[in-house]
């Protein structure tokens, strides 16, 4: 069973790809439009003020500066943009342009959660699990993952379920927990097909079976998990021919349908 992710990451993976995203439209950036830019930011242009934070945060047509990256990441959370707090956030989580600071982090995180920022709401959950910047809150920590989780992240997901198998900040309940693991292993996510496969294992108020259980431990191994790959090698000793070959087809299936849906969700 997988019992933790890990240290908190203070990055949050789709926000940072997001601006990376930018950093890399802005390459193209002409004199002119950068003059453009700048003049909306200076006249207090919330979007075109975290816009220009990303230019020097990745130094794309203009000097790579972290201290005027948080500037102008500083300028636009103070007006509310929820992008921009939520850089303000990693900055300060990374001491890059201003001294790390965990707490500051924890106030940036905030203000972009409460605004909706879904992955944002994970990390701040794994913030109040870890009690970095703040004091360690396994039910505050629910709180966010539940957020995030119900809109779809499957880190926040695989965590509630978690929480939920464990009873860490919330009354213990296997039935949950099954529920979010399936959830975020149907995205693709590695721990919660392997806890997933332990549940069937284990009987795990799921009908305890040898063959579904393999399936998911198979599809969490394809994705590199040596543990899900030792685990299902120890299940796959306890099954016939066939119920080998069905398991074999249901993580094919299983593999099939999680590769659909990504496709569906990339157009």
């Amino acid at each position: 069973m997988k019992t933790s992710w890990g240290k908190p990451v203070h990055v949050i993976s789709f926000i940072r790809t997001l601006l990376i995203v930018l950093a890399v439209a802005v390459c193209t950036v002409a004199a002119d439009d950068l003059e453009a830019v700048r003049k909306k930011a200076e006249a207090g242009d919330a979007d075109a003020q975290h816009y220009l934070g990303v230019m020097y945060a990745y130094g794309k047509g203009v000097p790579e500066d972290y201290t005027e990256a948080v500037k102008w990441y500083r300028k636009a959370a103070e007006q509310g943009h929820p992008l921009a707090q939520s850089s303000l956030g990693v900055r300060y989580a990374y001491g890059k342009g201003v001294p790390e600071d965990d707490a500051e982090a924890v106030k940036w995180y905030h203000k972009a959660a409460e605004q909706g920022l879904v992955d944002v709401q994970y990390n701040l959950g794994l913030m109040y699990d870890a009690g970095d910047g703040v004091p360690e809150d396994d039910a505050e920590a629910v709180k966010w993952y539940h957020k995030a989780a119900e809109k779809g992240n499957a880190q926040a997901q695989f965590s509630l379920g978690w929480c939920y198998h464990y009873g860490k900040g919330v009354a213990q309940d296997d039935t949950e927990a099954v529920k979010w693991y399936r959830k975020a292993a149907e995205q693709g996510n590695a721990n919660a097909q392997f806890n997933l496969g332990w549940m069937y294992d284990q009987g795990k108020r799921v009908p305890k079976d040898d063959v579904t259980a393999y399936a998911w431990l198979s599809v969490a191994a394809a994705s590199g998990d040596e543990e899900a790959r030792k685990f299902r090698e120890s299940v796959k000793g306890r099954l016939t021919p066939s119920q080998l070959d069905r398991g074999q087809v249901m993580a094919r299936e299983i593999s099939e349908r999680i590769e659909k849906e990504k496709a569906a969700g990339a157009e």
